[in-house]
Order: C-alpha cells, then sequence, then structure tokens
C-alpha cells in the first residue's frame, strides 16, 4: 500500500515547496517509487521538476472539480521512480469552485484510491494556507510533514496549523510524520532556540537532519531540477538524502 504524505505549514517561505520536490527526488535516488503531488496554484512544484505549464493540458484542478482520472494527467520527471500530477494557475480557482460540491474535503482522497499499489510514496505539496486544497491534501494523507523556519515568526503560526492538524487526526485518521527544520543556521543562537521550543511542544516527532540554507538549494528550482541533479555534491544535496535515510528509517521501525 501507499504512504500518502502531505508536506504542510500555513506560513510561505519555510522550504515547503523545496523539501516536497527533494524528498520525493532523494527518496526516488533510493530506488523508492515515488508520486510527487502540485496542490499549490503558484504551482512551484511543477516548474521546479521542469515541467512547463504551456505543455500541460490537464492538470490537478481537473482532477478535483472536472474527475479527470489522475493518471491522465501524470508527467514524467527526469528522474527514474518519480511522476509528478502538476498544477497551474487555474488551480487557483479551485477553492471557489469546490465550495458547493458534495464531499469537497474528499476529492483527492478519492482521485487517490486506485493508486495505493502504485507508488510506495505519494508527497504532497500544499499551499501555504488551511484553505480547501490544504484541507483535501490532509484528508487525502495517512501522515503529514511540517517543515519550519528556524526563525521567530515560524512559531507564530504553528498554533493554529497544529490545532487543524490534531482535529484531522481525530476526524480522519490523519498522523504527524514529523517537523523539519529548514534554513537552519548552526552559528546563531535563534536557530537553536526555536529547534529546543519546537521540541518541547513535538518531542521525538522533529527529525533530527536539519536543512540548511544553501544558494544552491534555492537555485535548483530555477533550472529545473531537484538539488540532487542541480548539486550532487552539494551541502543541499547531502542534507535531504540523509533527511530521507532518516525518514525511511522511521518507517522501517514503525516510528
Amino acid at each position: 500500500m501507499s504512504k500518502v504524505i502531505a508536506i504542510a505549514n500555513q506560513k510561505g517561505g519555510v522550504g515547503k515547496t523545496t523539501t516536497a520536490i527533494n524528498l520525493a527526488a532523494s527518496l526516488a535516488h533510493l530506488g523508492q517509487e515515488c508520486l510527487l503531488i502540485d496542490m499549490d496554484p503558484q504551482s512551484n512544484t511543477t516548474s521546479g521538476l521542469g515541467i512547463d505549464q504551456c505543455n500541460v493540458e490537464k492538470n490537478i484542478y481537473n482532477v478535483l472539480i472536472d474527475e479527470v482520472a489522475l493518471e491522465d494527467i501524470l508527467h514524467s520527471t527526469e528522474m527514474d521512480w518519480l511522476d509528478i500530477a502538476p498544477a497551474t494557475t487555474d488551480l487557483s480557482g479551485a477553492e471557489v469552485d469546490l465550495v458547493n460540491m458534495a464531499n469537497r474535503e474528499q476529492k483527492l482522497k478519492s482521485a487517490l484510491e486506485k493508486f495505493q499499489k502504485v507508488y510506495k510514496y505519494i508527497i504532497i505539496d500544499c499551499p501555504p494556507s488551511l484553505g480547501l486544497l490544504t484541507i483535501n491534501a490532509l484528508v487525502a494523507a495517512d501522515t503529514v510533514i511540517i517543515p519550519m523556519q528556524c526563525e521567530f515568526f515560524a512559531l507564530q503560526g504553528l498554533g493554529q496549523l497544529s490545532k487543524t492538524i490534531f482535529a484531522l487526526m481525530e476526524n480522519y485518521n490523519l498522523n504527524l510524520e514529523g517537523v523539519l527544520f529548514t534554513m537552519f543556521n548552526s552559528q546563531t543562537n535563534l536557530s537553536h532556540q526555536v529547534v529546543e521550543e519546537v521540541k518541547k511542544f513535538f518531542g521525538d516527532k522533529v527529525y533530527d537532519t536539519k536543512i540548511p540554507r544553501t544558494i544552491k538549494l534555492a537555485e535548483a528550482p530555477s533550472f529545473g531540477k531537484p538539488v540532487l541533479l542541480y548539486d550532487p555534491r552539494g551541502k543541499g544535496t547531502e542534507a535531504y538524502m540523509e533527511f530521507a535515510k532518516e525518514f525511511l528509517e522511521r518507517q522501517s521501525s514503525g516510528n
């Protein structure tokens, strides 16, 4: 059975899309069949894997609203074992279009039902909000990873996000996979203070791996590549590979 993982944080600029792309790419590099779903109308995950919106006839919007089959929108990527369900700017209208639809929170979950044995991991990049697109992703997911930037303001939205996740855990069987620190600077006291504060709240759900702030990580999406293809020996690649391995170790140990 596939494991469906939402990458979510209502705050923007925390490395959410970077994490979705590079976790999926790293898992694929390790031989795990992955599907990456772009649920963000900004479609940065789509462009970050080299998919030109001009070449996308149908996208995740059509799956949610027009009930197009998910397999009809999938694109392959430069990496073996990694496919993507792309988004375009059309997705920006989905929040309004979903409002009056029956079972509006479960459209993505329904679309994923037949894919439960196709991919080992299905990773969903959520928009930086708690609207219907994110709710669809969380309802469809088995578990959620929260990327957090190591800055004070990153803590402010954590309470509301946690309330939403805990409510969904009760109603839709969602589990918290873990919290991943991004843009980490080991030389600043603030980064370490944020880590300690979050550990008080989430305990062993916090990943040991921390993603550093690097220029190559920021540059890679503009070249349509995950960082392991853009900068194979760089610190960003090393960090996301360590994260993917830690993620897999937790799967095998049942944590």
